[in-house]
């Protein structure tokens, strides 16, 4: 492909921002909540503008990325990835055999924002209702009332999200793409920002239903927490039971800051080659030998949220290639199925997607 310089254009394509960043608390205890922020000056309006929004956006990720590894100790890898999903809008399934920190992450991710969130404890009897809520008559009204269920909040930890009925799996399809609950025939919008944190165990597991291809679609990334390196293992070892504990972990940042950082990433500058390689890397799964069903244009759109994100996390204003390939296993992977023959020959989805990579033209810089 013909060499391109990312920033081109960026003047003339990027779009003012208008939404106004809050300064993140340093670490401060949950009381001191009150005090209000300090906000930029300036709205964001020119390039050179811009690349100091990406900073400052760089630096807030990392402040959160440090609240969480005090807890979640020797993952970093895992925990930007969840911060991408954050702030890319986007929903995150984390997949892991039990004890390995699925659960702990997601609340250490919730506590580190100031934010409404509430935990779904997902068994073989939850009922679809006991998530979305309910229409409940009330005699002194003479009216049905609805009473919201825990999926209202601004992010949801659906825990074990496996171990539950395909019926009551299915009550959050609807939630998770158009960020509203339909009871009723009346639509019940959820706050922003919305993110579902998943965690399930491992499908080959007793007691557990595979998600639907559906439902794994509608995941921004899938993930695997892992088992800690020997030095990491050993300092938590050492913490318990008096080292950091999710319940005491301070608040670094409120749901305004969330959003305004969300709004900001979604106005970071992508330039056409890198629109043309994503489209031809989610097509590219469509046509595999090895897949019988490849990436969806939902899969391209998420690609393209996480990709931004990424981006501002490293503190530019713009996307290059090599943010797409960095995301591409953990943003593609569970939305493909692989071919029986791919699966006799034990190929994995994500083996298949590496081969699609290698063998792609990656568009270069000017």
């Amino acid at each position: 492909m013909s060499q391109y310089n990312y920033q081109d254009q960026f003047e003339q394509t990027a779009q003012p921002y208008q939404q106004q960043f809050e300064q993140p608390y340093q670490q401060q205890p949950p009381q001191q909540l009150e005090q209000p922020y300090q906000q930029l000056e300036q709205p964001y309006q020119q390039p050179q503008q811009s690349a100091q929004l990406a900073g400052q956006f760089a630096q807030r990720f990392q402040l959160l990325a440090t609240n969480i590894e005090r807890i979640i100790r020797g993952k970093h890898e895992a925990i930007e990835l969840a911060l991408i999903s954050l702030f890319a809008e986007g929903h995150l399934l984390v997949e892991d055999v039990p004890g390995t920190g699925k659960t702990t992450l997601a609340r250490s991710l919730a506590a580190s924002v100031d934010a409404e969130w509430r935990r779904i404890q997902f068994t073989p009897d939850l009922l679809p209702s006991d998530i979305t809520g309910v229409s409940i008559f009330n005699q002194a009204h003479q009216k049905f009332e609805f009473h919201h269920g825990p999926v209202f909040a601004n992010i949801v930890l659906a825990d074990e999200i496996n171990r539950a009925s395909p019926k009551t799996q299915a009550a959050l399809l609807e939630v998770m793409e158009e960020r509203r609950v339909t009871v009723d025939a009346e639509p019940h919008p959820v706050p922003r920002p919305f993110m579902v944190v998943a965690t399930q165990n491992p499908v080959d597991m007793d007691g557990t239903y595979p998600l639907p291809e559906a439902q794994l679609d509608r995941f921004l990334m899938k993930i695997s927490v892992g088992y800690p390196d020997h030095v990491s293992e050993v300092e938590v070892l050492k913490g318990m039971p008096t080292g950091p504990q999710v319940e005491r972990l301070p608040v670094v940042a409120r749901a305004s800051d969330v959003s305004g950082m969300i709004d900001f990433a979604s106005r970071i500058h992508v330039a056409d080659p890198v629109y043309d390689y994503i489209v031809a890397l989610c097509a590219a799964t469509r046509t595999s030998p090895h897949l019988r069903l490849g990436a969806s244009p939902r899969g391209s759109l998420a690609l393209l949220r996480a990709a931004r994100v990424k981006a501002a996390a490293a503190g530019r204003h713009y996307v290059v290639p090599e943010d797409v390939k960095a995301l591409a296993a953990p943003v593609l992977a569970h939305r493909l199925i692989l071919t029986p023959e791919a699966e006799l020959r034990e190929v994995t989805a994500a083996a298949a997607l590496g081969e699609i990579l290698a063998g792609m033209p990656v568009p270069q810089a000017a």
